[in-house]
């Protein structure tokens, strides 16, 4: 994903994990009551489930909502640790380098892996 899409939305990470079965409604109230925050403000709303391996994208474009998924085969996103909230502010270089796989901790990517079919 290239950051350069977001570039000029504020991008917050939320900092506890959430259940994966949330979908727009879902975190738009969280957005709303945890964050205190308009989801349809133009931010970037980025959200992990327990496991770590599933991540959630929610922004208002327009006229509704987009919900980006990527789920991870092997390995974990790796949150940062330098929360003093609900939510950190990040650049759209870490959110890109976060989405890639880089442990925003220590700066370790992950491997690369190729995509085999499960039948």
């Amino acid at each position: 994903m290239d950051a350069s899409r977001w570039r000029g939305e504020r991008i917050y990470l939320y900092r506890w994990p959430v259940d994966r079965r949330k979908s727009i409604d879902g975190l738009c109230a969280l957005v709303d009551t945890e964050l205190q925050r308009n989801p349809a403000d133009r931010c970037l709303y980025v959200f992990c489930n327990r496991g770590g391996d599933k991540i959630k994208l929610l922004i208002w474009h327009l006229n509704g909502f987009w919900l980006l998924y990527k789920r991870l085969e092997k390995q974990r996103f790796i949150w940062p640790d330098w929360f003093e909230g609900e939510s950190l502010l990040l650049e759209a270089g870490q959110l890109d380098q976060l989405l890639d796989g880089y442990n925003l901790n220590g700066m370790r990517p992950h491997r690369a892996l190729a995509w085999s079919r499960p039948f």
